[in-house]
């Protein structure tokens, strides 16, 4: 008997967690953390699954939401391997370091702010894990190359497909033995959009038995506004022709990179002329230099640019800001920049002194260039909230607000159906998730009815057992 359990991701984008008992073996697929304000007490709440009892988890990739809970599974007994791809166990080092120090920094803050207000949070004033959890984690890291089927355990076979989403990326093929036959299930992971620079193409499946797939963009279509270089270079423009600063929150994984790739176009090109441009993030500084060394994740592109010795990764004007100091010494410029910094959402990390400093400013531009989930930060600004609350304050919103919806990592309606659209014949079930309830129903109510297959869009903690 084959049993699936849906442990995040339902319903919902972020907190990605399965759990597949087959003959036996006991597996988690990701054990990423909850980002949605009101999921996050789902982040303490205690494994239903006994981690020590698992015989491997698979990470699809390094995004927090993902993979961001691992240390806490060791916390609680994980001590077997964690198989991803080589890319992948690189970045996944470098993002839960920066989240156990992120945690550490912000528990500090909301210890100091709840003493001098004299209350206490609805959270434990800890963080989920320390560095020290994170040094106990690193060991379990077990890379696997793309394209190649390795036993588990128990006589599963696995095998990781290039997913097209960030660096290292990965779609899960399962085999899977039950009652002396086998079934094959495939797990997404998140679905990358063909053509985007520097990493490959999103892999596609002919067959399968069933099928875990993302739905983040199930109903919508990325606006497309045109080429988005020429988008990028209306915005910059149109920021420092009002003597502005453009402030981008970003992911230190795989948007950042991308963006640093397009600008370094457009200034190649004469079309963005020389101006201070602050990577404000030293994990995104690292992240960059993992793209360095996996080039065998490059497309043919970006290894084209490689040999003619123009680096898609760098480009005159180009600052990487590491220190705290340095940091902070950005908001005391006059001069107009562009100011990158993370995280992507706004919900932690130096972005938040970013906002504060420019938010208000109505020559400024905060550009979001990612997905934010209901309930974050930047989910809040992008709506058009008047006020947000930063550093426990309330702030006036009169910075311009824009967004270029083609640098979204996601596949979107279109591009998740022409992904199902290589299946030969209908799983016997396609299971949705990674996606807001109306997203993923609408997807659901699609393929179900306008192709003819079995679609489930789970609950949270629902068991289905896959005969």
């Amino acid at each position: 008997m084959v049993k699936l359990q849906f442990l995040g991701a339902t319903r919902q984008v972020t907190g990605s967690r399965y759990y597949l008992e087959a003959d036996g073996a006991r597996l988690l697929i990701d054990c990423g953390m909850f980002q949605e304000r009101e999921f996050l007490e789902r982040n303490w709440e205690p494994n239903t699954v006994r981690p020590r009892n698992l015989d491997r988890v698979l990470l699809t990739h390094a995004h927090i939401d993902h993979c961001g809970l691992a240390p806490k599974l060791v916390q609680e007994g994980l001590r077997s391997p964690m198989v991803t791809t080589a890319a992948s166990a690189d970045l996944v080092e470098l993002v839960l370091r920066d989240s156990a120090e992120i945690q550490a920094e912000d528990v500090a803050f909301k210890q100091k702010r709840h003493r001098k207000e004299g209350r206490r949070g609805k959270y434990p004033e800890k963080p989920l894990y320390t560095l020290k959890d994170v040094e106990r984690t690193l060991p379990l890291l077990q890379p696997a190359p793309y394209d190649r089927m390795v036993d588990l355990h128990g006589g599963i076979g696995c095998a990781l497909h290039d997913a097209g989403h960030i660096l290292g990326s990965a779609m899960i093929e399962l085999s899977l033995p039950s009652n002396g036959q086998s079934r094959r299930l495939v797990f997404s992971g998140d679905i990358g959009q063909w053509g985007k620079p520097i990493i490959r193409d999103p892999s596609v499946f002919a067959e399968a038995d069933y099928v875990v797939m993302e739905s983040t963009y199930g109903n919508r279509l990325h606006a497309d506004h045109g080429d988005v270089e020429a988008q990028l270079l209306d915005v910059i423009r149109q920021t420092m022709d009002q003597g502005g600063n453009l402030v981008i929150p970003i992911f230190a994984i795989e948007r950042a990179q991308e963006l640093i790739y397009h600008l370094s176009r457009l200034v190649r090109a004469g079309q963005l002329a020389a101006m201070p441009v602050f990577l404000d993030s030293p994990m995104a500084a690292e992240v960059t230099e993992v793209f360095r060394r996996h080039r065998e994740c490059f497309d043919a592109e970006a290894a084209e640019m490689i040999a003619s010795g123009r680096s898609p990764l760098g480009f005159p004007g180009l600052k990487v800001v590491r220190t705290v100091a340095e940091s902070k010494a950005i908001n005391r410029r006059q001069e107009p920049a562009i100011i990158m910094a993370t995280s992507g959402m706004c919900s932690a990390g130096r972005i938040k002194h970013h906002l504060v400093h420019n938010i208000s400013r109505p020559d400024c531009t905060i550009l979001f260039v990612g997905y934010q989930s209901r309930g974050t930060l930047g989910r809040q600004i992008l709506d058009g909230n008047p006020t947000v609350r930063i550093h426990g304050c309330s702030r006036l919103v009169r910075a311009r607000v824009a967004q270029i919806h083609g640098f979204s990592g996601h596949a979107d309606r279109a591009g998740l159906l022409r992904w199902l659209g290589h299946f030969q014949k209908p799983p016997r079930q396609l299971f949705l998730t990674h996606g807001e309830e109306e997203e993923a129903l609408a997807l659901a109510a699609y393929v179900r009815d306008e192709l003819g297959w079995n679609v489930t869009v789970p609950e949270y903690q629902q068991v289905v057992e896959l005969d």
